[in-house]
């Protein structure tokens, strides 16, 4: 029997990727962090295609997609993502990845470019992908769809949170303005915005924790 296609959409620091690899885990799926992969465009924009005032020039970046190797490695049991050949899964955290990914991730050009991959990947069945488009764009047709809430004071907390641990300082306020200003960009952009598909299963985790939240998606999946 074919395993199940799970998209999981939501906005960002709802915990989208961490509770998806906990699924993938407990029920024997790939696991693919979408947003993962534009940070990985950004981070190659930001060392090799930045203008003369240090800000991303995106028409060099278009011609440049072709010198862009990504893919995910299995360390250990989890899928570390590697930037032609070299492993860039911390450098992809960092605030001035944070502060350019929305704009690289509106382009046209950049989702087209990472559109194909992600679908190949799911052709087989047996994956979950977490990311803004994921039900409404890369994979339509899932089996299961689940969109993630939570207020941004939470949000801002457990992104906060996130820096510290990963040793990046970091400002809460800045924190909360840049997630405030993601989910404007994610939203609004012309290609692919942020939306919940009409048959995702919202999921607010406002009050969740993240084991609570994990245990909502089974019970649904677990019903089939």
């Amino acid at each position: 029997m074919k395993k199940p296609v799970i998209a999981i959409d939501g906005y960002s620091s709802t915990g989208k990727s961490s509770i998806s690899k906990v699924i993938a885990d407990k029920l024997g799926l790939i696991h693919l962090d979408t947003g993962a992969l534009y940070r990985g465009v950004t981070w190659f924009a930001l060392q090799n295609c930045k203008d003369e005032k240090g800000s991303i020039d995106l028409n060099r970046l278009f011609s440049s997609l072709d010198q862009i190797q990504l893919e995910f490695k299995n360390d250990e049991g989890e899928l570390v993502l590697y930037l032609n050949h070299n492993d860039i899964s911390k450098e992809i955290r960092t605030n001035e990845v944070s502060d350019n990914v929305s704009l690289v991730a509106k382009q046209k050009e950049v989702r087209d470019f990472l559109l194909q991959s992600q679908r190949s990947l799911a052709e087989k069945g047996g994956i979950i992908m977490d990311g803004r488009d994921i039900g409404t764009v890369v994979l339509p047709n899932a089996d299961f769809k689940f969109f993630l809430t939570a207020s941004i004071d939470e949000r801002t907390k457990r992104r906060y949170n996130e820096l510290l641990s990963l040793n990046i300082e970091a400002n809460e306020q800045q924190v909360k303005e840049n997630l405030i200003e993601r989910d404007k960009i994610d939203s609004e952009r012309e290609i692919a915005p942020l939306r919940q598909a009409e048959d995702a299963i919202v999921i607010d985790n406002t009050e969740l924790s993240k084991e609570e939240t994990i245990e909502a998606i089974l019970s649904y999946i677990q019903k089939i």
